[in-house]
């Protein structure tokens, strides 16, 4: 877990638009989130890992124990079933709602901080680098 911790700028971004096309986001909050460059800040406080993200268009924050179910209102407002489990050196977050799913999988390469979203077969994938 060691690894994800710390502050991460988003560096790049792929297929981002069409993936929150997929989970139902309207066109106005796609237009915004997708020139958003979010910095993500992972911590723990002992064993409740809290997630941070930051942007100019809406900060959001997570805590959750790893295995444990909680409750979660993503940015685009939806109100989800979470599950964060570490399976090797991935991060993987499930998201359930309404009949749907979504994974949102962390993994460190290289120094870097990758994270993909999948929604059935629409895949995004996001890279982070850490601040100095």
């Amino acid at each position: 877990m060691e690894g994800f911790l710390g502050t991460w700028n988003m560096v790049a971004s792929d297929n981002f638009e069409e993936y929150m096309k997929k989970l139902g986001v309207g066109f106005a909050t796609r237009q915004i989130a997708n020139v958003t460059k979010p910095t993500t800040i992972i911590c723990m406080e002992g064993d409740t890992i809290i997630v941070k993200t930051q942007s100019t268009f809406k900060n959001t924050e997570l805590k959750f124990k790893l295995g444990e179910e909680f409750d979660e209102t993503t940015a685009d407002d939806r109100k989800v079933k979470s599950t964060v489990t570490l399976d090797g050196n991935k991060l993987k977050h499930v998201q359930k709602w309404e009949g749907k799913e979504t994974s949102l999988v962390r993994e460190i390469q290289e120094g870097k901080l990758i994270l993909t979203l999948t929604m059935e077969d629409v895949v995004c994938t996001r890279t982070y680098e850490k601040a100095t």
